[in-house]
């Protein structure tokens, strides 16, 4: 059975609480189905919900889809008996909808299939979750879909706007994953239109926080695995492409505001505040290992544009006021201390 995990900071719970606590009153009864809830995103919104359930003696449900409810458990055992979520068996595509009236849904399932194995499972979900809004009333639906979308021509001389009309390229293998969440976008939407409902496309970019994976093809989790190692940072490529991070609880704020009080539309979710790879870098060794040293693969090509991978986040910011509120420095500290506390350091 997997190793039991520890809660998630307390101080950041009660951030998330701090920053959502108006719009509770407007799901306080609600049942919401949640796909996803042992992922990195689902996580969050789950504990950060059993938190806010209890602090405010809501009597709303979530209802979680889970392959293995009993690993679930096992791994999170401070939720295992926390009212208010209701664990159901069962993928994406199988699962056994429940009955009864739901407020709306949050699909935030993902999947690491091979691509042509991923755009299947991905449509086939989606058109079940659709199935089950249908069925149940849910009229919000809220997808977390990815700056994926955009595809690499997207990602040159600065932040991505919300209205970015380019796209991932079809002819190429390596971008399944975002052509599927474009497709499963569509579905939404055009189901939501057809139904007076609301679809709310949360296009996520960079993250970092507890249960970030440390040894996963992410640069801030790889640096900050060598700084918990003692070890000199390393970056496998020049160190000048630019990305933004937004802090876990801030994420988990954004998205029960984008739940509950979104209109239909895309907004990107992530930080606006860019810098390089090797800046970044610099940021871990001089927060958690001081002088531990920095390796850097290649020396930049003379004349490359730096690949951008940052969020226009002005949908949030205007219509929500949203803001990346966590500095990066203190998402690095608290991240590095929840790894610590947890024992999985690696070794």
């Amino acid at each position: 059975m997997p190793t039991p995990a520890p809660p998630l900071p307390a101080p950041d719970l009660e951030a998330i609480l701090a920053r959502t606590e108006p719009l509770w009153a407007e799901v306080a009864d609600a049942r919401i189905l949640v796909t996803g809830g042992s992922g990195f995103f689902g996580t969050w919104l789950v504990e950060s919900f059993a938190w806010i359930r209890r602090r405010l003696g809501l009597r709303t449900e979530l209802h979680l889809t889970l392959r293995d409810p009993e690993a679930w458990r096992a791994r999170f055992p401070h939720l295992a008996e926390a009212p208010g979520l209701v664990a159901m068996q069962g993928s994406l595509t199988d699962f056994r909808p429940p009955a009864g009236t739901f407020h709306g849904l949050i699909h935030a399932a993902v999947g690491t299939e091979p691509p042509i194995d991923h755009v299947r499972r991905s449509l086939e979900g989606a058109l079940r979750l659709l199935d089950f809004a249908e069925g149940s009333g849910a009229r919000r639906l809220l997808f977390t879909s990815s700056g994926a979308v955009y595809g690499p021509g997207a990602r040159r001389g600065g932040p991505i706007p919300e209205d970015e009309e380019r796209a991932a390229p079809t002819p190429e293998p390596g971008t399944a994953y975002g052509q599927a969440k474009r497709m499963v976008e569509h579905l939404f939407s055009a189901w939501a239109r057809e139904h007076q409902a609301q679809a709310v496309l949360a296009r996520g970019f960079a993250f970092v926080g507890p249960h970030l994976k440390l040894d996963a093809n992410f640069a801030i989790g790889n640096f900050i695995r060598d700084a918990l190692r003692g070890r000199p940072l390393v970056i496998q490529g020049d160190g000048t492409p630019r990305r933004s991070y937004l802090y876990a609880a801030d994420l988990a704020a954004w998205l029960w505001s984008l739940y509950a009080r979104a209109p239909g539309g895309v907004f990107h979710v992530g930080s606006d505040a860019d810098l390089s790879i090797l800046d970044l870098a610099r940021t871990v060794e001089g927060t958690l290992a001081p002088g531990a040293g920095i390796q850097v693969a290649r020396a930049p090509l003379p004349g490359a544009l730096p690949d951008w991978y940052v969020p226009s986040i002005h949908n949030a910011r205007t219509r929500l006021g949203l803001e990346p509120w966590t500095p990066l420095a203190d998402a690095v500290r608290k991240t590095a201390a929840w790894h610590a506390a947890s024992g999985a350091r690696p070794s």
